[in-house]
């Protein structure tokens, strides 16, 4: 049988489900025409959560009035979940892009920095803003900047920690993900890069620290870092978490690794009978607008947990 036939009911649940699950679901899940997935994809910003999202938006094309706080109602946080959307970029999405670029991007160090009191770029902060720039199509010579900021703090142990300047020796998991996807999304945006070889390199160096710990062990004592990490949440914010690294492996189709086995496991163990992953945890803050209930099934998590099944078993065969 095979991965769509045996997963028939979650499928067809997923497809009830909002334009940006829709989209999601017809592009990793289905191998549905492309006709089919971009007319998915154009209703997010016009229908239901993405629809609610933009009709937040202010007059000046910020969400709250904010860029990075509070969380979650700013502009960053609510651009950061309309990427994991998937949303396409539109005149809102561009200047929401721009202002965050714009307000935050800091000269002397290539860093994204909202802070007064902030001396020099934030990494995991520059990393999330990138992903969303690229994934936005933003255009700007900044980002390059952006990107070579990123290489230069890079850790001895391979991954990255925005409290390096105050003396980190660990890389942090939080923020090495959020580097890891903000370069793989400026691979995709500009493959013809000078950059390109730097930051593929990169990548599999940070893939690699991930991996030496198991995705969320530590790898002195061999037990989870943060039993938050074994949580399944949407959005994840800043927040690292087993689905969303193996979200991202799956995503690059990341060569099998037996390191991975742990992740794959608590994953694969969260199905419940009936076939289906719920959402266990939400980070606390306020939010616009509730998409899901903690304890519920959850479409997102359900979505995501599919798509990284179906890359491991393939990753098998």
């Amino acid at each position: 049988m095979d991965f769509q036939e045996k997963n028939k009911k979650q499928i067809e649940w997923l497809l009830q489900g909002d334009p940006a699950i829709r989209y999601q679901t017809l592009r990793d899940l289905v191998g549905a025409n492309l006709r089919d997935i971009n007319r998915e994809r154009q209703k997010i910003l016009k229908e239901s959560w993405g629809r609610r999202f933009m009709g937040l938006q202010e007059e000046d094309g910020t969400w709250s009035n904010a860029l990075y706080s509070p969380k979650w109602t700013s502009t960053f946080y609510t651009l950061l979940v309309l990427k994991r959307f998937g949303a396409v970029n539109d005149k809102n999405t561009e200047r929401a892009c721009r202002i965050l670029l714009d307000k935050g991007f800091y000269a002397e160090d290539g860093g994204i920095n909202y802070w007064k009191t902030w001396k020099q770029g934030e990494c995991c902060v520059t990393g999330m803003l990138l992903s969303m720039l690229c994934h936005f199509q933003i255009e700007d010579d900044r980002i390059d900047r952006m990107v070579e900021y990123l290489i230069s703090e890079q850790m001895p142990d391979n991954g990255w920690n925005c409290e390096r300047y105050r003396g980190a020796k660990h890389s942090s998991f939080h923020t090495t993900l959020s580097v890891l996807e903000g370069l793989w999304e400026y691979e995709k945006k500009t493959p013809d890069s000078d950059l390109l070889k730097s930051i593929q390199k990169k990548q599999e160096e940070g893939i690699e620290f991930l991996l030496s710990h198991h995705l969320y062990k530590s790898n002195r004592v061999w037990k989870a870092v943060d039993p938050k990490m074994t949580k399944l949440s949407f959005p994840p914010r800043w927040h690292f978490d087993i689905m969303r690294g193996l979200d991202y492996f799956q995503e690059k189709n990341v060569k099998w690794d037996k390191r991975m086995a742990d992740a794959m496991d608590l994953l694969i163990n969260k199905r419940t009978p009936e076939g289906f992953w719920k959402l266990e945890i939400k980070y606390p803050a306020k939010t616009f607008f509730e998409m899901e209930k903690v304890g519920k099934e959850s479409r997102w998590n359900t979505l995501r947990a599919l798509r990284i099944v179906k890359w491991w078993e393939n990753s098998h065969s």
